[in-house]
C-alpha cells in the first residue's frame, strides 16, 4: 500500500465520528470524507456527486449492471450485453439476472488480439438496440492487459440510447481515463489496484440517473448504497489516487521482460497482440507443453509469484475463459501464465525471472510428459 495512504488511514481511524452524524465529530469526519470525494472526482474526470462509495469493485459492478437492468426493464428492455472476456464480477451478476430475473444475456466475442468485436456489437445494436438494457465492457482486461475501445462502444450505444458501464478497475491511474470524456453512464473503480486499501470501491454513476438499490437502510450515497461510510478507507483511496505511479518505468520493464522471455523461450508467445494498446504492467504468455499449475508451483518455490488469471478464481481447475474467447483451446489456455509488474518491481527482479524461466519450463515440460 502507498505509505501516504497508510498514514492517512491511521490518522482517520483515530477519529470516532460517524460521517452521517450531525454532531461535531461527525461533521469533522464528513468534511474530510467529502474532500476526499472531491480529490477523487478530479482524478476520475467526473463530478463529485457522481461518486458512490461501495465496499469493493465487485459490489460496484453488481450495483451497476443489476440497477441499470432493473431500471430499463420497466421500459421493455430485457437484454444484457457483456463481452466474453469480462471479470467474473460482471459475468456472474449478468448470469444471475438470467437465471433469477428473466434477463437475456448476450456475450460479444473478441478478436485473437483480445479486442471486443465491434462489428458484431454494431450488428446487435442495429437489430436489437431497443431491447438492450445495458452494455458492460471492461476498459482493460485483467488477464491480458489489452485496452478496449470504450469510446467507440459508447458512441455506438448512444444511437439507441443504451447505457454503457465499464469495469475500469485495472486501468485507473495507469492509463489515461476520464469518465466524462468516455461518455459512460457508469464506471467501476477499486482502491487496492492502485496501492490503496482493500475493501473500498467506487461506482461512478452519471448525474440525473437513479437506479434501484441492492442495499437498503440509511439512504447514504444517493440512496443507492446504504451503510455507514468507511471514512478511513475513502481517505486512503484519495491519497493513493493522487499519488504518482511510475507508469513509464513499469511499461519499460514490461517490454524488457516480454522480449527477454520470448528470446529465452523461442516457442512461447504473447497473448494480446503487441500492436494493441496495453496496460503497462500485465504480461500474459503461453508456454507450450506445460501445465500452468506446475509452472506456478515451480516459480513459487524460487520466490517468484505469477498467476493463471484473476485472483478471484485462482485455485479453480479450469482454463481461462478470456484465453478461450481469444481462440485458445483448453490445452494451450492451461499452458499460460500472467505476470504482473508494479511500482515496486525492479530490473534485477525482471532479470532473475528471465534467467530462471528456461530451467523452470524444462522441468514443467518433463513433468507434463509423465
Amino acid at each position: 500500500m502507498v505509505s501516504g495512504a497508510i498514514e492517512a488511514m491511521r490518522t482517520q481511524l483515530e477519529k470516532l465520528g460517524n460521517p452521517s452524524s450531525l454532531h461535531t465529530q461527525g461533521r469533522e469526519v464528513r468534511k474530510e470524507l467529502e474532500l476526499a470525494r472531491e480529490q477523487l472526482a478530479k482524478v476520475i474526470g467526473c463530478h463529485a456527486s457522481e461518486i458512490i462509495f461501495t465496499g469493493s469493485g465487485t459490489e460496484a459492478n453488481n450495483t451497476a449492471i443489476k440497477g441499470l437492468y432493473w431500471k430499463n426493464r420497466a421500459l421493455g428492455r430485457n437484454l444484457v450485453v457483456i463481452s466474453a472476456i469480462e471479470h467474473h464480477a460482471i459475468l456472474d451478476p449478468a448470469h444471475w439476472l438470467h437465471d433469477h430475473d428473466g434477463a437475456e444475456v448476450v456475450s460479444i466475442g473478441v478478436t485473437k488480439s483480445g479486442v471486443v468485436d465491434l462489428d458484431a456489437l454494431k450488428v446487435l445494436i442495429d437489430n436489437r438496440g431497443d431491447e438492450i438494457a445495458v452494455i458492460s465492457v471492461m476498459h482493460s482486461n485483467n488477464e491480458t492487459g489489452v485496452i478496449q475501445p470504450i469510446a467507440q462502444i459508447v458512441a455506438m450505444a448512444n444511437v439507441a440510447s443504451i447505457p454503457v458501464h465499464s469495469d475500469c478497475v485495472q486501468s485507473f491511474c495507469k492509463v489515461p481515463l476520464s469518465f466524462a470524456e468516455l461518455g459512460l453512464t457508469a464506471m467501476t473503480l477499486s482502491a487496492h489496484k492502485i496501492g490503496g486499501p482493500l475493501g473500498i470501491g467506487i461506482l461512478v454513476l452519471k448525474r440525473g440517473i437513479d437506479i434501484p438499490a441492492i442495499l437498503h437502510g440509511g439512504g447514504q450515497e444517493r440512496d443507492i448504497r446504504s451503510g455507514t461510510l468507511n471514512a478511513p478507507s475513502i481517505v486512503g483511496f484519495a491519497v493513493a489516487a493522487t499519488s504518482s505511479i511510475p507508469v513509464a518505468e513499469i511499461a519499460e520493464l514490461r517490454e524488457e521482460f516480454t522480449s527477454g522471455v520470448l528470446a529465452e523461450i523461442p516457442d512461447a508467445f504473447l497473448n494480446g497482440d503487441s500492436a494493441q494498446e496495453h496496460l503497462p504492467g500485465i504480461v500474459n504468455i503461453t508456454f507450450p507443453g506445460t501445465e500452468s499449475d506446475t509452472l506456478l508451483l515451480l516459480l513459487d518455490s524460487k520466490g517468484i509469484s505469477a498467476s493463471t488469471g484473476s485472483a478471484c478464481t485462482a485455485g479453480v481447475q479450469r482454463p481461462s475463459h478470456v484465453l478461450l474467447a481469444m481462440g485458445h483451446n483448453d490445452k494451450s489456455a492451461r499452458s499460460s501464465l500472467r505476470f504482473s509488474l508494479g511500482a515496486t518491481t525492479t530490473r534485477d527482479e525482471i532479470k532473475k525471472v528471465i534467467e530462471l524461466l528456461p530451467s523452470v519450463i524444462e522441468q514443467a515440460r518433463t513433468a507434463n510428459l509423465r
